[in-house]
């Protein structure tokens, strides 16, 4: 056989028949995927809600609205951040071509055309997508919508803290430190000047003198690792029994826990009530939603204790180290409090914070850190909101599909493959370790012999001595 050779220049086609195309079999997640969609009629389902949003005659043509939100699953599934991303990834890959229903002859949307329908789209028919997929998932028994957990975490903000300025006079942090060394008495301060001037100046970092230009959503706040950074609070509202989010909140960065978790279940109920008003899934659901709240010890006040138990709501929240209590003229606060005590410190109790560190912090971790979403791309909570609706939804498809066919991801198939010889090696090194341990219980409790005796006796070593 003749070797190939590369020619330096390729000269395309002027006309190329569409039966010549090149075509791709598909990824079979994405092709389940995208069975399931179609099986429940999500795009004509995604274009009735979008129908305000487009003229009928004006305009370029738009990007259908089943196509933009397969889009920001694909910011999920294949774990890309931006915009710009997600539209590089689905021109560059033809299962995701055929994924989007977009084919080799037609033009892939590039990243503004994806910002621009986010932008045109309003949050509450984003939420409306999430609800659908709740339904979806309320079908298969997967929420059920009686014992839920609610946690948060910070997701770092598309801003920087050099570009900060002052809420009063409009300066950035340079020149506001420039002006203070002049007033004490430094008329040509230096960098190293300022450093030591800002080292001990108390209250450097308040969110009541200093914003963001760009992004006043945004908070200054310590993150996880102990870097200051412009920040924002993401919330999660997990249902304990099948691990699915029900709800999700953007909230201030520098916002309290017994302050959002409020706004969260609020939404919890909202979104549940909304899941439990279609009779074809009302079954699956609790008769009543939320019964019982599981929280950590940031959400544990008087006040909070006493609405969730005004509202009918069982309270698991974890209590911190407070000391002895003064409960004078408190006796519904006191009743409040003592009842959830005795319940967190049930067995109970103990099993429902237990899931809560499992299924809660796992919906952290796929949504943020695998899904890519620690740091968000776009800005306002409003945009934030868009476009990490989506993301959890895809979150929830991903439980729904792993229920299905044993995958949640595209590449649940290669992790499927490894776990399983991983599986078969560590059978095969306990069948091993078993054997060995046999054979050597079996030479220790055997009868010593004369002959024995001599042989273990013999010395090992080839030369005699």
């Amino acid at each position: 056989m003749a070797m190939g050779r590369r020619t330096s220049e390729q000269q395309e086609p002027l006309w190329l028949p569409t039966a010549n195309l090149l075509d791709s079999p598909g990824h079979p997640f994405y092709q389940r995927l995208n069975d399931l969609l179609r099986e429940h009629e999500f795009d004509w389902h995604a274009e009735d809600l979008c129908q305000g949003f487009y003229a009928p005659t004006m305009g370029r043509p738009g990007l259908a609205p089943g196509v933009y939100f397969r889009c920001l699953m694909v910011g999920y599934f294949e774990g890309i951040d931006s915009e710009r991303g997600i539209a590089w990834r689905c021109a560059d890959s033809l299962s995701l071509r055929r994924f989007l229903g977009i084919g080799l002859d037609q033009q892939m949307p590039d990243h503004s055309t994806i910002s621009r329908t986010r932008r045109l789209i309003d949050v509450e028919t984003h939420a409306q997508i999430f609800s659908w997929v709740l339904k979806l998932l309320a079908e298969q028994g997967l929420v059920q919508g009686k014992t839920v957990s609610i946690d948060a975490t910070t997701m770092e903000a598309n801003a920087a803290m050099r570009s900060i300025v002052r809420r009063d006079t409009n300066e950035r942090y340079d020149e506001f430190l420039t002006r203070l060394a002049k007033a004490s008495g430094i008329q040509t301060p230096t960098r190293a000047d300022l450093k030591k001037l800002d080292r001990k100046r108390p209250g450097k970092g308040s969110n009541d003198d200093w914003e963001h230009p760009k992004d006043p959503d945004a908070k200054i706040v310590k993150m996880k690792d102990g870097r200051t950074h412009l920040a924002h609070k993401v919330e999660h509202a997990v249902d304990l029994e099948t691990g699915a989010v029900v709800a999700m909140t953007i909230q201030p960065a520098n916002a309290g826990d017994t302050t959002t978790f409020v706004k969260t279940t609020q939404e919890t109920i909202h979104r549940l009530e909304e899941v439990k008003a279609d009779p074809e899934v009302s079954a699956q659901l609790s008769e009543t939603v939320v019964e019982e709240l599981v929280l950590d010890k940031g959400g544990h006040s008087n006040r909070m204790l006493v609405d969730l138990q005004e509202l009918g709501i069982r309270s698991y929240v974890s209590e911190p180290d407070r000391g002895p209590r003064k409960w004078k003229d408190k006796r519904r606060e006191q009743s409040a409090v003592y009842a959830n005590r005795r319940r967190i410190r049930g067995n109970r109790g103990k099993a429902l914070h237990k899931k809560r560190c499992e299924l809660v912090e796992r919906s952290f971790a796929h949504t943020l850190e695998t899904g890519a979403m620690r740091r968000a791309h776009v800005r306002g909570h409003d945009n934030i909101r868009k476009r990490y609706l989506i993301h959890v939804a895809a979150f929830d498809l991903g439980l729904l599909m792993r229920k299905m066919t044993g995958c949640g991801t595209p590449k649940g198939r290669q992790g499927r493959l490894a776990a399983a010889l991983a599986a078969l090696f560590d059978a095969i090194r306990f069948a091993s370790d078993l054997l060995q341990t046999f054979e050597y219980q079996l030479v220790a409790h055997r009868p010593a012999t004369a002959s024995s005796r001599w042989v273990l006796s013999t010395p090992t070593s080839a030369t005699g001595c």
